[in-house]
């Protein structure tokens, strides 16, 4: 006699929720998302959800009268999921197609699409308004059937747009055709530049995932360019990858890294080249990561870059090796490497004057560097800088090389030189004018050192 009542019970409960996915459809349908401005339509949508709350009510006192030990799993009408985080809306919001989503899911799609997720329509705008009808309904639901509907929350949507990135990933690392791995390839760097929570995905949601998207190019060991657009969205997607702060350790630290990188620099396109010194920029953000890549081969690369890049790729990695010499030890290795005659090559050619005079202003405080400029004349080139430097900035790196030329070895060979610079054309008097702060201090010590070791006049003393 109990199985009998439990099966009438389970089957009043089963027509009940059969009666209230009817309802919630031609909720959903007639006025999820559209004009309700007709009486005979907006009437209509709230007999539905009288009927929807009728069921419910009903649905709550069949469930209660069900067996303890009978209680199967509730199935969740789908109208009540969000397609977006395929979980129970907690915040459901109606966006410009009529749809319905999680609040937290559709406003980080809106940052980076205008389209519904479901329907692909193009949005008319990226607005959205609560749909309180269904936030009531699932209310109700979750009270009929005992489940813990969750509070609204803060937290970064990380899942979203991750959906494929392991089968691209997958793709990438396999052994299909180059055009299909270039493809994956091509779609992942597109990813992971439009898609922030994609970048934090990959390195931490994915095992071994650096390793997998390199593994292409390692095993073509010097040949790392026989497959150039491949290496090029590869290198591309990595950098993409390094820009996020808590991936930046993860990626220098992996063994394939560093190489890869050195390799791309020498080899490649030019966008493949530029793209790697950018990641080693973007690595050497770090301090830890300063030294790994001091001790590799990487910092020759990069000066070899400098000498023979385009301006943009000279720029990269002059600002990767500015980076790298913060750290003391790496000065001697980017002096070793032929920094200066490949920077003042540059430099007298007229390219990347200003990036390049504030990297030879933070290196200066080595001997042997103002030694090799010294050598190189580099002096006369920073004279005529002086004269009419660009902007602030340059006439402050400029003046400050040639201070520390001079601290460095204040011999009257050297002075004099300065000195007559002075004599012909006031450089240095201008400029304790008229430049910045720590340009007028240096050029007001040059001056100093004239008056003391070039006239003989010592400086008057206030």
């Amino acid at each position: 006699m109990a199985d009998s009542t439990a099966d009438a019970t389970e089957t009043n409960a089963d027509t009940l929720r059969r009666e209230l996915q009817k309802v919630l459809t031609e909720i959903f349908n007639d006025g999820g998302g559209k004009d309700r401005g007709e009486t005979e339509d907006c009437f209509g949508v709230l007999k539905a959800i009288d009927e929807a709350i009728r069921i419910l009510t009903c649905l709550r006192k069949v469930e209660s009268k069900k067996p303890e030990f009978d209680i199967s799993p509730v199935e969740v009408p789908k109208e009540f999921i969000c397609t977006l985080s395929n979980t129970i809306m907690i915040e459901p919001v109606i966006i410009a197609s009529g749809q319905t989503y999680e609040k937290r899911y559709i406003t980080e799609w809106l940052k980076h699409e205008r389209t519904c997720p479901k329907t692909k329509q193009v949005l008319s705008h990226c607005l959205w308004i609560p749909n309180h009808l269904i936030n009531e309904l699932i209310t109700q639901w979750c009270r009929v059937n005992k489940v813990d509907r969750q509070k609204p929350s803060d937290e970064l949507v990380t899942e979203l747009f991750t959906g494929d990135i392991e089968a691209l990933l997958q793709r990438i690392s396999s052994s299909s055709s180059v055009a299909d791995q270039i493809e994956a390839a091509k779609e992942l760097r597109r990813q992971t530049k439009r898609f922030p929570n994609v970048r934090v995905f990959f390195v931490a949601g994915i095992h071994d995932s650096i390793t997998r998207l390199l593994s292409p190019l390692s095993t073509l060991g010097e040949a790392v360019d026989s497959n150039p657009e491949l290496q090029e969205n590869i290198v591309t997607a990595l950098f993409n990858l390094s820009i996020l702060e808590n991936n930046k350790t993860v990626i220098a630290e992996n063994r394939l890294v560093i190489p890869l990188l050195t390799k791309s620099l020498k080899q490649g396109t030019a966008e493949t080249r530029r793209n790697a010194a950018a990641t080693l920029s973007s690595l050497s953000a770090i301090d830890s990561n300063k030294i790994i890549i001091g001790n590799s081969e990487a910092v020759k690369a990069l000066i070899d870059l400098i000498e023979e890049g385009d301006l943009l790729a000279t720029k990269e990695a002059t600002s990767t090796v500015f980076n790298l010499c913060i750290v003391l030890e790496n000065k001697e290795k980017a002096v070793s490497a032929g920094l200066i005659p490949a920077a003042t090559k540059k430099i007298k050619a007229g390219s990347n004057v200003d990036e390049l005079l504030s990297l030879l202003a933070l290196i200066s405080t080595h001997n042997r560097a103002i030694e090799e400029m010294d050598n190189l004349g580099f002096i006369y080139d920073l004279f005529k800088i002086l004269r009419k430097p660009s902007c602030l900035l340059t006439g402050e790196n400029a003046v400050v090389i040639v201070f520390n030329m001079c601290d460095r070895n204040r011999d009257r060979s050297r002075l004099k030189v300065v000195g007559e610079e002075e004599n012909q054309h006031g450089t240095f008097t201008k400029l304790a004018k008229q430049g910045s702060v720590r340009a007028v201090r240096k050029a007001q010590g040059i001056l100093q050192w004239i008056k003391r070791f070039v006239t003989g006049k010592e400086p008057q003393r206030s």
